[in-house]
């Protein structure tokens, strides 16, 4: 399993993790609540965590935004000299997603953001089914 940095109470620790981008530090991660269009890429993404989260999408950060059919998430972090996207499609089922609070952001440990990734319910601590296919097609 790839290491990679994470902030911690005492300075920066070493956690593992299976991250996009192993060696990157990341100090938070946020949940865009709100379901976005997901024609947006980097430039659209980054304008909305700018101006509607009023966050910096050059922080060493990880924010996560869904799709309004709750079956795909786009991970957007910035990584020493440029953006760094990653997307991921459930063929089965969908992501756990808080839609019901009155912030527009949500923030998880990146273990919590792990979970979520592969499947966990945070909210009712239950995995997506696993699909084993042998084709495409």
């Amino acid at each position: 399993m790839a290491e990679c940095r994470v902030a911690g109470d005492v300075g920066t620790h070493y956690a593992e993790c299976a991250l996009m981008h192993p060696g990157c530090q990341i100090d938070h991660v946020y949940l865009c609540r709100k379901p976005v269009d997901f024609r947006k890429s980097i430039d659209g993404l980054s304008v909305l965590i700018e101006q509607e989260l009023s966050l910096s999408p050059f922080a060493s950060t990880i924010y996560v935004f869904i799709n309004r059919g709750h079956n795909r998430i786009k991970v957007l972090y910035w990584h020493r000299n440029g953006f760094c996207l990653w997307l991921k499609r459930l063929e089965s089922e969908g992501f756990a997603w808080l839609d019901e609070l009155d912030t527009s952001v949500q923030t998880l440990s990146l273990q919590e953001f792990e979970w979520l990734r592969e499947g966990l319910n945070l909210w009712r601590n239950k995995p997506h089914k696993i699909l084993l296919f042998t084709s495409v097609s």
